[in-house]
């Protein structure tokens, strides 16, 4: 599934040569040369995933890393930290400051759309093309189909996008602000009962299937997707 990348490198041929090879597997790329402009990006919109560079005019991708860990709204952002640094302690550095993963240049198009794909699949699983399923219920993003003991569900793409992400995150409790963060992106201002509405309208598509009961809500608190009782 495209994700939104923020590309932090100040060197233009190397941003370019990633920029287009993000493109190319489908992401949509956001550009900063500098950490100030990084930031900008990141308080204007949530990146699904941050590339960043460890050299950087100003502010280093260690000090970009531990600004985005210490801020409550962007402390869940997977970072893949870019660098020609290659010595054992700088990797433990750049992971202690918060990345997810370290990439030492040069590196190949196919190793960091691989190592994306890995951290994606850990941190933000409804980013990813992976099909899944619980009791009979099947979703699968790269063909956008949703299926109940084998029968075809048919939910607008808001419902989609708000199973999906249940699905990836199951047993867990999430209030309406974060499912508007999640599902609608944090740029988005929408009232938050409109969660409720969406979530009215998921239960009544998956009612057929005898799926609506995985939606639970949490009195006081928001919703929880899981098989249990």
């Amino acid at each position: 599934m495209p994700a939104n990348i923020l590309l932090v490198e100040d060197e233009p041929a190397i941003q370019e040569l990633i920029a287009f090879n993000l493109t190319q597997a489908g992401h949509h790329v956001l550009r900063a040369s500098t950490a100030e402009a990084a930031l900008t990006l990141v308080r204007n919109a949530l990146p699904d995933l941050v590339l960043l560079d460890w050299m950087l005019p100003g502010a280093s991708g260690v000090d970009i890393a531990k600004r985005l860990r210490s801020d409550e709204r962007t402390k869940h952002v997977p970072i893949i930290m870019l660098t020609a640094r290659s010595d054992e302690q700088d990797k433990i550095t750049g992971l202690e400051s918060g990345a997810d993963d370290y990439i030492t240049k040069p590196f190949s198009p196919r190793e960091l759309l691989a190592r994306i794909k890995a951290v994606l699949r850990r941190r933000a699983p409804q980013m990813t093309d992976d099909a899944v399923e619980v009791q009979g219920l099947k979703l699968d993003p790269v063909t956008h189909r949703v299926t109940g003991n084998g029968g075809t569900i048919d939910l607008g793409p808001t419902e989609f996008r708000l199973l999906h992400f249940f699905m990836t995150h199951p047993e867990r409790v999430h209030s309406r602000s974060q499912l508007l963060d999640q599902v609608w992106g944090d740029h988005v201002f929408v009232e938050e009962r409109t969660v409720d509405v969406h979530i009215r309208r998921l239960r009544s598509s998956l009612e057929s299937t005898g799926h609506d009961a995985l939606i639970q809500t949490v009195r006081g608190t928001g919703y929880r997707f899981s098989t249990q009782q």
